[in-house]
């Protein structure tokens, strides 16, 4: 991007040029238009001293003169400090997704739950400066964000900080401009354009200073009353020539006219797609509010009642589908309003009437409520009389609903006086109170007067109330402009049209008011609306036949679309839950195999866009058909998790859900297609989409057939991939060759974390290969390669690269076929390593001299947190040298001998070492041939104790005798959380010994005594007993 030249005030000084105020504009254009030095010189003021009044200290007061006019037009805003004042950041996206191009604005908050790809960040103040030291600064950007997303209120907080000379300093002028501004005119030319906003450069007495950067900002792009062509559109460089509107703001993208001028643009979505891609260098997006920021909102609203917040915010909260939607700011700041009317209704006990919303059309009738009350109306004036309300109510949806309903068919959004006269609109009525709520007046800057409805979804709301009253009197087609159609009569004949329409629109802008139209029919709208807008009663003759019709507009399209979907938030609307509570329930009880019909589809669609179990997870598994997927794709791109185990999916799905993988609008983070019938095809497709996707993070292909080829496949997309953090292949026969080429992607692969390749058969090869790639990989964090058929020369190849790995934490080599000889290469890296936390050799044959190698090595090794032992044909030889290494570790946390012979001796060795160690909190001895003698020792280290949390004896035999000694160190121990004495041969008199022993102990919480030959009257007896002396404590019988 070129730099303009920036003269000093000597040069300045220095000029000959004249400062009348014509050829002050034309130095302007010229140094928009990109004419550097000429215009320079042209603006360079007469032969004068520094200190004559047009010299550099006149540059600065008309600058001075434009800041202070752009804050007189954007308002004082916050104070410095003030709760406001941070400056806010935006999401740095890549273009715009299908589902923004294409959808309505509720449509894209409800798909994506209110929220985005994760994305990177730039702050306000560096929203126009280079990202990084070799790019340059972007020429035209866009912020997009959805209707009330607070666009207009983001332009105008920059505005305010940069005329205070807060942000973006280098630029020496900015020029805010407004579609609604641009709007008024037919025809303009650029100059004129600059002259609107900057007025100061005709003034004679002031000279213009060549900027070095000056910003051009055009807010609103979807309020532009002519579409922007750019196919079409005639290239114009002359700056004084006059042409459409819609020409010069393209002509300006296109940097025909002002080449050198940053230009920044606002928009919604759909709108923004007008302009080329390749025109656009920096798109940004508007976060919505978090979680936090909707309380504060709420907060800010209400400072008065600090009860009034938390209550709106848990009413908010209860339904999922309002709460999304107050992600956005304006929506908020409505159901605030709303709420907190019907907080103050709420005088005595509950009326029948007087529930909180559970839909939009009831949260929109309540704040039509708080209208029609005059609340917030000056102190001072009665309130209104039910009748002046019913008569205001319906006046205010006669005048302003059929203009609100035209405004829709058309994309339009803001209105002028011309437009309010053709419509018929009296606009001394928009001066009273009710109007305002709903309609916000704005001057232009050419002193003409725009109005536009508060929020895009008021405007939906009046023109569904006024096609609602005006269909049980029309004999036309309420969709013709004219008036002419065939005739149609009846409310039913209406409502199917409007049905039809909103079906039939593939932008979705009929989608809203089809909802509030549905919604004007249930019974609890009714009941809110009977006294001002609608009459009692009337919704009853009407309300099951509108809802077959609206089933009727379900067909069997190959793909649900979000027309469908909506037909479901209609239904919700109406209050006809059955066909989304049916599907619910299927998919609660794994039934969705019968659930075949278009119907269906589309409501399992909306509840994966509303149901809160499928916003954690949605569990699509246990034979779901390929169809009913296929036709579920467009909805499954935003499900965060998706389940698809034991589905019999083969190669074909595959190929469709690579498909969306590949996505831009994909948000699936984890996905799990285990227990499926997947091979190598289908495991090279979705290696395809891992190419291109960047939100997938964990993918689970366990028990499916990929084999090696699939397994290199997905390895060679590893080395691109940078968000995959865990992969799960678990049973897939990919063997030695398909290791090593997992083990070629770690070498390049840096995020993945974590991968799992238990029960592959790779053998020694394969944990070779591995080795290898963990001297270089320093991102994986856990590999688990149970069952592998790996003996000592793969274990000692793995433990070799663990001397100089720094990274892994978690090592799973169980059901393998380690002996000794493995131990002692185990334990040299054990010695060695000081990341490695959890060590799992479950069912090897370490026998008695490879556990006793690897205790020593334990005696030295600070990092291991976790060692799993068990069914090593371990005595008590091992267990003894285990209980000498407990005595001076002090890292390990977790110790698991279950299934080992180590008998009395064995469980004494290890009971001496708890009596002094200090971090073990698990200790597991299920099976190990420990009697009453060895039970009695330990019962003796858990009266001294005071770390271990779990205690596993599980299928001993320690009897009444050994049951006994744990219940006296049950009655002075309070660290102990969970013990496990099932089938120990207590009888009823040991359990009993436990049981009444828990009346001094209250920090146990679970107790299994299951298999002890208790009875069923010994079963109540320690029932009551454990309720009596230890109530929170669970006990297993």
């Amino acid at each position: 991007m070129r730099k303009q030249e920036v003269h000093t005030g000597r040069e300045a000084g220095q000029g000959h040029g004249t400062g009348s105020p014509a050829e002050q504009v034309k130095a302007l254009m010229d140094l928009l238009a990109g004419k550097g030095s000429q215009g320079s010189q042209a603006l360079q003021t007469p032969d004068r001293t520094p200190d004559s009044p047009l010299g550099p200290r006149s540059n600065d007061s008309r600058m001075q003169r434009h800041r202070e006019a752009l804050l007189s037009r954007v308002g004082g805003g916050p104070e410095p400090g003030g709760p406001l004042h941070r400056l806010p950041s935006l999401l740095l996206v890549e273009g715009l997704t299908d589902l923004q191009l294409r959808e309505h604005d509720f449509t894209q908050v409800e798909a994506t739950r209110g929220g985005g790809c994760p994305a990177r960040t730039v702050a306000l103040d560096r929203l126009f400066l280079p990202l990084s030291r070799v790019s340059v600064p972007p020429r035209v950007s866009i912020t997009i964000g959805v209707a009330g997303m607070g666009k207009t209120t983001l332009v105008r907080h920059f505005v305010r900080l940069w005329a205070r000379g807060q942000v973006s300093k280098d630029f020496s002028l900015v020029l805010p401009l407004t579609f609604r501004d641009l709007n008024t005119h037919e025809k303009l030319c650029a100059d004129r354009l600059v002259r609107s906003v900057f007025p100061h450069v005709g003034e004679p007495s002031l000279a213009v200073a060549a900027p070095a950067r000056a910003l051009l900002i055009l807010d609103g792009l979807d309020e532009c009353r002519t579409p922007l062509d750019f196919s079409n559109t005639v290239a114009c460089t002359d700056p004084k020539k006059e042409i459409p509107v819609d020409h010069l703001i393209t002509n300006i993208i296109r940097g025909n006219l002002f080449p050198e001028v940053s230009v920044w643009i606002t928009s919604r979505p759909s709108a923004s797609g007008q302009i080329p891609g390749g025109l656009v260098d920096r798109m940004t997006q508007i976060r919505g509010f978090s979680e936090e920021e909707i309380k504060v909102c709420l907060e800010q609203m209400f400072p008065e009642d600090q009860a009034l917040p938390s209550w709106v915010l848990s009413q908010v909260q209860a339904d999922r589908a309002l709460y999304l939607m107050c992600t956005v700011p304006a929506f908020c700041r409505l159901t605030g309003a709303a709420l907190g009317h019907l907080w103050r209704s709420r005088t005595g006990p509950q009326d029948a009437e007087l529930w909180s919303p559970r839909t939009l059309c009831e949260l929109y009738s309540w704040y039509f409520r708080m209208a029609l009350s005059g609340e917030g109306q000056e102190k001072g004036k009665a309130s209104p009389r039910i009748e002046q309300m019913a008569h205001s109510g319906r006046k205010m949806v006669g005048t302003l609903g059929r203009l609100a309903f035209h405004g829709l068919l058309k994309k339009k959004y803001v209105f002028y006086e011309q437009d309010m006269k053709a419509f018929g609109v009296d606009l001394a009525l928009l001066q009273g109170a009710l109007c305002s709520c709903f309609l916000q007046r704005e001057e232009t800057l050419a002193s003409s007067v725009a109005y536009c409805f508060t929020h895009l979804s008021l405007q939906e709301f009046v023109a569904a109330a006024y096609y609602y009253g005006a269909s049980r009197r029309a004999i036309f087609d309420l969709f013709t402009e004219s008036g002419v159609s065939w005739p149609r009569l009846g409310f039913l004949t209406h409502f199917r049209s409007a049905a039809q329409r909103a079906m039939q629109v593939e932008d979705g802008r009929l989608d809203v008011f089809l909802r509030f139209l549905s919604g004007l029919l249930s019974p609890r709208v009714n009941a809110l609306l009977a006294s001002s807008l609608l009459a009692q009663g009337e919704h009853q003759a009407y309300r099951t036949q509108v809802a077959e019709l609206l089933q009727g507009c379900l067909r069997p399209d190959a793909a649900v679309c979000a027309r469908a979907i909506n037909v479901l938030h209609c239904l919700q609307e109406l209050q006809h839950t059955e066909l989304a509570r049916s599907v619910e329930e299927a998919m609660e009880s794994g039934a969705l195999a019968g659930l075949t019909g278009p119907a269906h589809r589309a409501a399992l669609a909306y509840l994966l866009q509303v149901s809160d179990a499928c916003a954690q997870e949605a569990n699509l598994s246990l034979n779901l058909s390929q169809g009913v997927l296929q036709s579920l794709l467009p909805q499954l791109l935003y499900c965060r998790k998706l389940r698809l185990d034991a589905n019999q999916f083969q190669d074909p799905v595959m190929e469709l859900l690579g498909s969306v993988l590949s996505g831009k609008d994909c948000r699936i983070q984890k996905i799990s297609l285990a227990e499926n019938q997947i091979s190598n095809k289908g495991a090279k497709a979705l290696a395809r989409s891992l190419l291109v996707n960047r939100s997938l993070t964990s993918l689970d292909l366990r028990s499916n057939s990929i084999g090696p080829q699939g397994a290199k496949g997905l390895a060679d997309s590893l080395k691109i991939n940078r968000t995959l953090t865990s992969l799960s292949l678990q049973k897939n026969s990919i063997g030695p060759t398909g290791a090593q080429w997992m083990a070629d992607a770690l070498k390049q692969n840096r995020s993945l974390k974590e991968l799992m390749l238990s029960s592959n058969s790779i053998g020694d090869g394969g944990a070779m290969a591995l080795a290898e790639a963990l001297k270089v990989n320093q991102g994986l964090e856990s590999l688990d390669l149970q069952s592998n058929s790996i003996s000592d020369a793969g274990v000692a190849a793995l433990m070799g690269a663990l001397c100089t790995n720094q990274a892994l934490l978690s090592l799973s080599l169980r059901e393998n076929s380690i002996s000794p000889e493995g131990a002692q290469a185990i334990a040299r890296a054990l010695r060695a390593n000081s990341t490695l936390k959890n060590l799992d050799l479950t069912a090897n044959l370490l026998h008695d001299q490879g556990a006793q190698a690897i205790a020593v090595a334990v005696t030295e090794n600070r990092a291991l947190t976790s060692l799993h032992l068990q069914w090593n044909f371990i005595q008590a030889g091992a267990a003894q040298a285990l209980g000498q290494a407990l005595q001076l570790n002090r890292s390990l946390t977790s110790l698991d001998l279950q299934e080992n012979d180590i008998g009395d001796d064995g469980a004494c060795a290890v009971a001496r070492a708890l009596k002094v160690n200090t971090a073990l909190t698990a200790l597991y001895l299920q099976v190990a041939s420990i009697g009453a003698p060895g039970a009695q020792v330990l019962g003796e280290a858990l009266a001294v104790n005071r770390t271990l949390e779990i205690l596993d004896l599980r299928g001993n035999a320690i009897g009444v005798a050994g049951a006994k000694a744990l219940a006296n160190a049950l009655k002075v121990n309070s660290s102990l959380r969970r013990l496990n004495l099932q089938e120990n041969s207590l009888g009823m008199d040991g359990a009993i010994f436990v049981a009444t022993a828990l009346s001094g102990n209250h920090r146990l919480q679970h107790i299994n005594l299951q298999g002890n030959h208790i009875g069923d009257s010994g079963a109540r007896m320690i029932s009551e007993a454990i309720k009596t002396n230890a109530p929170t404590c669970t006990v297993e019988m």
